[in-house]
C-alpha cells in the first residue's frame, strides 16, 4: 500500500429531510445572534422565508452573490456586514451564494453556515476562489470552511431537471478528481467512490422525476462526499480547466464542469491506472478506456447540453484555454499536452464524444 496522508476537517453537518426548518435552534446553539442571510438575486424570496424563520436573530436578506465572485461583489458584501456588525453569514444556495460568504470570511473571519440548494459541494471545503480581470484565482484558508452545514434534500425538490443534473456532474467531477489527486488517500478514495456510484444512479431518477425525494437525498448525500473529496485532498487538470471557462470567459460553473469531464478523464485515462481502473467500476463500464464515453453518454441520458458552444464559449476559445492552462498548469498524472488539449477542447467546444466512433 503507497504512504499516505489523510487530515479531516473540522465541521458540524446535519442531514435529513426538512432539517432546514431546525435552522434557529441550531444558530442559537452556537450563539450567534446577528445573522445575514446570503442569497443570489433568482433565491432572494427563499431567503425572506428563512429571515422570517430566524425571527429576532435574523438582520436581513443580502441577494447579491453572483457567479465566480468578483472582487467587486466581495467587497461590497464585505463593506456591509462590518457596517452591521453580522456575527454570521448564513449562505443559502449553491456555489455562488457560498463563495461569497466565504470571500467575506476570508477578509474579516465572519462564521459561515452553510444550507446548500444545490450540489456543488463548496461547503465542505476550505477551497475559494475569486476574479478579477477575467482570472479566477483559487487558494485555501480554515477561515472560510463553514462552521455548520444543514442538508435537507427537500430544499432541491423544486431544482429544474437541467440544473440538478448539471450541478450533480459537477460534483460528480469533485469526486473523480479525488481519485487520482496527488495527495489521494485510501479513505477519500472509498468516498469518491460512493460518490460517483450514488450520483450516477441518483440524477437520471431526478431527470425523470424531480419530485424524487429518494434520488435527491441519494444525490445530496453524493453532493456532500463529493465535497470532503474536494475538501480534502488537492484537484488537477479538470479544475485547471473549469476555472479558466468561468474566470476567462464567464461559462456557467455547473454546465462547464458537466460538459468537459468526459475529456478531462479520457485525456487521463492511462495516466493513473489504479485511479481509472476504480473509476471505471464506479461507472459501470469494462475498461478505463471507456471512462470518457461513459461520461458522455450520462450527460446525454439526462438532456446536459454537449457543446461548450451552446454555453457562451467563443470560436477561439479552445485555443485560449489550452494556451492558459498550459501556461499555467496545476498538478495533474499526466503533462500538459497542448495539441491533446486543444483537440479535445474543440470536442467539447463542438458537443463531440471524446473518443471517435466508427
Amino acid at each position: 500500500m503507497n504512504a499516505f496522508h489523510y487530515k479531516s476537517l473540522p465541521l458540524d453537518v446535519y442531514f435529513d429531510n426538512g432539517k432546514s426548518k431546525e435552522t434557529k435552534e441550531i444558530l442559537n446553539q452556537h450563539g450567534y445572534q446577528k445573522v445575514l442571510v446570503l442569497t443570489t438575486p433568482e433565491q432572494e424570496d427563499a431567503g425572506q422565508e428563512l429571515v422570517q424563520q430566524l425571527g429576532d436573530i435574523a438582520v436581513g436578506v443580502y441577494p447579491h452573490a453572483v457567479m465566480h465572485v468578483p472582487v467587486e461583489v466581495a467587497n461590497k458584501a464585505i463593506d456591509f456586514v462590518q457596517e452591521n456588525n453580522i456575527d454570521c453569514c448564513l449562505a443559502l444556495g449553491g456555489g455562488s451564494t457560498i463563495g461569497l460568504a466565504k470571500a467575506i470570511a476570508l477578509k474579516i473571519h465572519t462564521p459561515i453556515v452553510a444550507i446548500p440548494t444545490t450540489y456543488a459541494g463548496s461547503e465542505m471545503t476550505t477551497v475559494y476562489g475569486l476574479t478579477e480581470n477575467n482570472l479566477k484565482t483559487t487558494g485555501k484558508d480554515i477561515h472560510v470552511l463553514p462552521k455548520v452545514v444543514i442538508y435537507d434534500p427537500e430544499l432541491s425538490v423544486t431544482l429544474p431537471a437541467e440544473i440538478s443534473a448539471c450541478s450533480g456532474m459537477n460534483a460528480m467531477a469533485h469526486a473523480v478528481e479525488a481519485l487520482y489527486a496527488q495527495d489521494k488517500n485510501p479513505i477519500i478514495s472509498l468516498m469518491a467512490t460512493d460518490s460517483i456510484q450514488a450520483l450516477k444512479v441518483a440524477l437520471p431518477a431526478i431527470v425523470k422525476n424531480t419530485h424524487d425525494l429518494e434520488a435527491r437525498q441519494k444525490a445530496t448525500y453524493g453532493a456532500w462526499l463529493a465535497g470532503i473529496c474536494l475538501g480534502s485532498v488537492g484537484m488537477a487538470i479538470h479544475h485547471k480547466i473549469c476555472h479558466t471557462l468561468g474566470g476567462t470567459f464567464n461559462l456557467p460553473h455547473a454546465q462547464a464542469h458537466a460538459i468537459t469531464l468526459a475529456y478531462s478523464v479520457h485525456y487521463n485515462r492511462n495516466a493513473d491506472v489504479e485511479a481509472m481502473d476504480r473509476l471505471a467500476g464506479a461507472l459501470g463500464v469494462a475498461s478505463r478506456e471507456d471512462v470518457g464515453m461513459a461520461i458522455y453518454q450520462l450527460n446525454q441520458s439526462l438532456n446536459i447540453p454537449l457543446a461548450l458552444k451552446d454555453i457562451g464559449l467563443p470560436e477561439q476559445g479552445p485555443a485560449e484555454v489550452a494556451r492558459i492552462i498550459c501556461d499555467s498548469p496545476y498538478y495533474n498524472p499526466r503533462g500538459y499536452d497542448y495539441d491533446e488539449l486543444l483537440d479535445l477542447l474543440t470536442k467539447a467546444y463542438l458537443g463531440l464524444p471524446p473518443i471517435k466512433i466508427n
